[in-house]
């Protein structure tokens, strides 16, 4: 058996994704692609075991038909990728993807509700008429039909290395996606450097209950998810977590959901809404609480719902009502009361304004720091995200240092300017392994670091207006070299000296050619 190579994987995907380009938007046409990738995998999965039971039970039919009633997918020969292939001259080969996925859907009613039918593959206004849907849906066919592309756990070194394999394709397209597709569909991911460094800095630990409340693909929740697999020795699918999401767009939260089902963590709950305005995860009258809340929402939000925060039944909102036109606040507001009570962690992923800008922000972030949750903040370089060029930090907010936590004593924040250390990119700006040891390294010692971070006890923070601008706080100016006139003077001397020399060789050679007198 021959290693299945990643980069092989991922290239064959993105390939597939020439039948839509320069006809279909990125921000659209990315569902269509992450749907076929799921079919085809469950589908992969599904005969390949069909197969190892047949073998087993010497081809006896209702042994096998029961055996395969306990699989993670319920499918039938009819629903498979490979069913629906080999009718792809159909002249209604859209309604006949639709039909399968349909079913597959009611079939696994309880997982995949509202995952595989949230997108038409018989629209005529995103795919074309009928003949240019039809070739573009069979072209999409025959590339996922390539060898390359068959997830079959046969064929890899066991079922979690198909496992392992097709969530990082997935992810690969979603980031491939972002990238190609800019704004438009950067809102759903977060880069891997980026979800990774947050989670090192959040470090939540076997037996968490970890939550996203604004989870777009999900991938902040499978890096926790790894994170703690990593400390147990285990498959991510095996990690000893509890995951929780919410997502505003239905799609997406379809996304979020294929992604937690091809990384194996099928217990996951990920719930559609608008968290500020319809939180779904609550218990019985209150917000649900978790060991650790993490999130990138979308940055400075308009029209958030300002307008019913006073009113809030979860009294989220007490420290302040944010401004109508930016969210920021809103976010942070709703994770720390979802974090338990004097043990909860939250990080956050927010753009610099939050640790400066007055008015009604300035007044929550007060409140904030008074009450001793803010832990730490690291500002990151400009131009890591797809969706945006300006700078970010990363806040940390631990409510185990309010009164009766086992941090109460704690009365510093930690700064890290980390804006300055990155891997240059032509689009995007990136984080290195180096620069997130360098980072994590930093916040796990709490010390100073020249020009690097700053431990800052809260009285210097209120004595600065309860402004968090990280250059207050670390010192990164380097002080000019001081300048040795009279070595200037003789350096400028001796090259005035050579430069006369090589006019008077010159002219020599010259009035040798003839060109001068």
């Amino acid at each position: 058996m021959h290693a299945v190579e990643q980069k092989a994987l991922n290239d064959a995907a993105w390939k597939a994704c020439d039948t839509f380009r320069g006809v279909v938007d990125p921000a659209q046409y990315k569902d269509y692609i992450l749907i076929f990738l799921f079919w085809k995998y469950v589908s992969d999965l599904w005969l390949d075991h069909k197969k190892a039971y047949e073998r087993e039970f010497g081809g006896d039919a209702e042994r096998v038909a029961r055996k395969l009633r306990f699989e993670r997918f319920n499918l039938t020969k009819e629903t498979t990728f490979q069913a629906v292939y080999a009718q792809r001259n159909a002249d209604n080969l859209g309604e006949l993807i639709n039909i399968a996925l349909q079913a597959i859907e009611e079939a696994n009613r309880a997982k995949l509700a509202g995952v595989l039918t949230n997108i038409d593959f018989n629209s005529t206004n995103n795919l074309g008429e009928t003949a240019d849907r039809n070739r573009r849906l069979k072209n999409l066919f025959v590339d996922f039909a390539k060898p390359e592309l068959d997830f079959s756990p046969s064929r890899f070194e066991g079922e979690h290395k198909a496992e392992d394999a097709i969530g990082e394709t997935y992810i690969y397209l979603i980031s491939q996606f972002a990238s190609d597709a800019g704004k438009k569909a950067g809102e759903f991911f977060t880069p891997r450097k980026v979800s990774e460094l947050l989670v090192r800095l959040a470090d939540p630990q076997p037996g968490s209950k970890i939550c996203d409340p604004a989870c777009g693909s999900s991938t902040l929740l499978i890096r926790a998810a790894e994170y703690v697999a990593h400390i147990q020795g285990v498959e991510t699918a095996r990690a000893d977590v509890k995951l929780f999401g919410q997502e505003a767009t239905r799609q997406t939260q379809g996304l979020a959901r294929m992604n937690m089902f091809l990384h194996g963590l099928d217990d996951a709950k990920i719930e559609w809404g608008d968290t500020l305005n319809n939180p779904k995860l609550i218990d019985g009258d209150a917000l649900m609480r978790f060991d650790l809340v993490v999130a990138n929402p979308p940055f400075s939000l308009d029209k958030w719902g300002a307008e019913n925060a006073e009113n809030d039944r979860w009294r989220r909102f007490h420290r302040g009502v944010p401004p109508k036109g930016r969210g920021d606040y809103a976010f942070i507001s709703h994770m720390i009361e979802a974090a338990k009570p004097r043990e909860g962690r939250v990080a956050v992923i927010a753009p610099h304004g939050v640790l400066f800008r007055g008015g009604a922000e300035g007044r929550i972030r007060e409140k904030l720091i008074e009450e001793n949750l803010l832990d730490g903040i690291v500002g990151l370089p400009a131009q890591l995200f797809p969706s945006t060029g300006i700078p970010v930090v990363m806040l940390i907010f631990d409510r185990a240092r309010e009164k009766g936590g086992a941090r109460e004593g704690v009365d510093d924040v930690l700064f890290i300017d980390a804006s300055r250390d990155f891997i240059p990119g032509k689009k995007q700006n990136q984080l290195g392994p180096e620069q997130l040891d360098r980072i994590v390294s930093a916040w796990r010692a709490r010390g100073e670091v020249e020009r690097y971070a700053a431990v800052v006890e809260r009285a210097q923070i209120k004595g600065n207006g309860y402004n968090l601008n990280i250059p207050r706080y670390v010192d990164t100016f380097e002080a000019e070299k001081e300048i040795d006139v009279a070595a200037v003077q003789a350096e400028i001397e001796a090259l005035e000296a050579q430069l006369a020399e090589t006019r008077v060789k010159m002219k020599a050679y010259l009035r040798e050619l003839g060109v001068v007198c």
